[in-house]
């Protein structure tokens, strides 16, 4: 699941390129990802590893995954001749969509006022949305008034739903189809309307901010959903086989390629962000705003916060932290001297596994050993030998 480090394509000196934007990003994504985990961390494995759909959820699952392929083949219709492309989409935005159903509907069976306040907050996004495709001038093409005809229709749905749990009689703990629609619903539209269809509009907010915003989200997400299957005995393991995988792919190419169909897709597979300071970018290479940018893949943010969360796991929240801040670090210093690497050997990109995973290593080995030190009895910090020492006093 990593993907190469995008390295900007402008003229560097033999100095380093420093940037604060990916790193603060990636601290940004691990810390919330944690922060989330810790307290939904036995409703997730209980709704995960234990709890069983019942008949009925399993049809509102059926139809959801009827709903994503249904638009999945508008839009191969609307795109026809690209047939990798429409696969790729396929997959993505599939695995995209239930990934938003799944953790929505986990988590649905909240009170009236939550659910209530979740809905009313999807209508006015999408009515928004409607709104402002309809009025902006720069946003006019001849998918005008189906882009402002959906998101305007969305919002109603939406309004409709916090409305209904308004009148019912009182709360119902259980999980609501109605509630887990709305996310991948509002993604799936989004993307259809502000990517595939917009051909002629002269104003493209999917790329890079749509797209980031996403990408954050997906990557939170994917960090929280498959936390679980992993523990400290297998994650060393999962750690140093990505990587090695991780690095034969992009130093032959085929990684640097996936990442620039994902790209040119328009699909949240990476996030994209200038650097910060700014620099100025080489006319006709890949940026934003003029600027040279950096993209960073969704697997690398998924390997990052699978470390951060065994960390904790296994040991506490002071080494998990511990752990976050020397990847970030270690990401920074490595992604300052890429140009330079990248130049030295020759190549498009880096893995950023290498980037995260140094920064990682010290950590757990740190911990490893004051973790075993506190249990070893001859230890004098040992608490079986200062209990001993209490119980002789």
């Amino acid at each position: 699941m990593g993907k190469q480090i995008n390295v900007p394509h402008v003229i560097f000196s033999s100095m380093p390129t420093f940037d604060v934007a990916m790193p603060l990003v990636l601290l940004l994504v691990i810390t919330v990802a944690l922060f989330l985990y810790r307290r939904a961390e036995k409703r997730l494995k209980t709704s995960v590893e234990k709890s069983e759909f019942q008949t009925r959820d399993k049809l509102m699952v059926i139809g959801v995954i009827a709903i994503v392929f249904s638009t999945i083949a508008l839009t191969s219709f609307l795109n026809p001749g690209n047939m990798f492309g429409n696969i790729i989409l396929s997959m993505f935005l599939g695995s995209y969509s239930m990934l938003l159903f799944t953790l929505a509907y986990l988590f649905s069976d909240t009170k009236k006022r939550v659910t209530q306040l979740f809905s009313i907050g999807f209508g006015v996004v999408s009515l928004f949305l409607g709104l402002y495709s309809l009025l902006l001038e720069q946003l006019q093409d001849s998918a005008t008034i189906f882009r402002a005809g959906t998101f305007l229709g969305l919002a109603i749905i939406c309004f409709i739903i916090a409305i209904y749990e308004h009148r019912k009689a009182a709360d119902e703990k259980k999980a609501k189809w109605y509630l887990a629609i709305q996310p991948p619903a509002l993604f799936l539209f989004m993307f259809l309307f502000f990517n595939v269809l917009h051909f002629e509009g002269t104003l493209n907010i999917w790329f890079p901010a749509l797209l980031d915003i996403f990408g954050v989200t997906f990557a939170v997400l994917i960090i929280l959903y498959l936390s679980s299957l992993f523990n400290w005995k297998t994650v060393g393991i999962f750690a140093a086989i990505l990587t090695l995988i991780d690095i034969i792919l992009v130093f032959s190419g085929p990684m640097v390629a996936a990442a620039e169909t994902f790209t040119g897709l328009g699909l949240p597979a990476l996030i994209y962000l200038p650097n910060v300071p700014l620099i100025s970018a080489d006319p006709g290479s890949f940026n934003i705003l003029g600027f040279a940018a950096r993209g960073l893949g969704l697997g690398d943010f998924f390997f990052a916060g699978i470390l951060a969360i065994q960390t904790f796991n296994k040991f506490n929240k002071k080494y998990a932290y511990a752990s976050i801040v020397s990847m970030v670090i270690s990401f920074g210093i490595w992604e300052a001297y890429l140009p330079e690497i990248c130049t030295f050997f020759d190549i498009r990109g880096f893995p950023a596994t290498v980037c995260i995973i140094t920064g990682w290593i010290p950590i757990a080995v740190i911990a490893t050993l004051l973790h075993k030190k506190q249990k070893d009895p001859s230890s004098p910090s040992s608490p079986i030998q200062i209990a001993s020492l209490e119980d002789s006093l």
